[in-house]
């Protein structure tokens, strides 16, 4: 694997609540919960999973090519070359790794004004995001969660 590849997973994997696997042909995957993130590949090859307009967008762009194998599949690819392609690499990973962060953000409106600024997203990609902040924000329980008796019984016998 190249110096730049080895980057490239050791900042990803620094991202909350992404792990890296191993994907098929000996690749090594990004996923947040179940849903990838994106995987790369020992020859440089960066694809990621990107659907309708943002990955038109990014084609038309030319900030991606239309993935090698299955074209109109959803996946767009990127080739890195050398350390000069890390940033980009970064750049689609972390947009992509956004969609799904906004899904469990607390307060995804936030989440998405942080990233669209360090991102630096110009107002068309911030349109084509703006589908994937909830209208509303998860909400977290500030109730503490009962603790089960010593045989897996709730404490409160009115409850299952």
């Amino acid at each position: 694997m190249s110096e730049s590849l080895k980057k490239l997973e050791a900042e990803v994997s620094r991202w909350p609540d992404v792990s890296v696997h191993p994907h098929r042909f000996g690749d090594q995957e990004f996923l947040r919960g179940s849903a990838e993130v994106g995987h790369v590949h020992v020859s440089g090859v960066v694809d990621i999973p990107f659907r309708g307009s943002v990955r038109d967008a990014l084609w038309a762009e030319g900030l991606a090519e239309e993935h090698r194998w299955v074209p109109n599949s959803g996946w767009i690819t990127f080739q890195m070359r050398g350390e000069a392609d890390l940033g980009h690499a970064l750049w689609l990973m972390r947009l992509s790794n956004l969609r799904h962060a906004l899904k469990t953000s607390t307060d995804p409106r936030k989440l998405f004004e942080q990233e669209s600024e360090e991102l630096h997203l110009n107002d068309h990609f911030k349109s084509l995001l703006q589908p994937f902040v909830p209208k509303t924000a998860k909400q977290v329980s500030a109730e503490p969660v009962p603790a089960l008796g010593e045989r897996g019984e709730s404490p409160n016998p009115t409850e299952p």
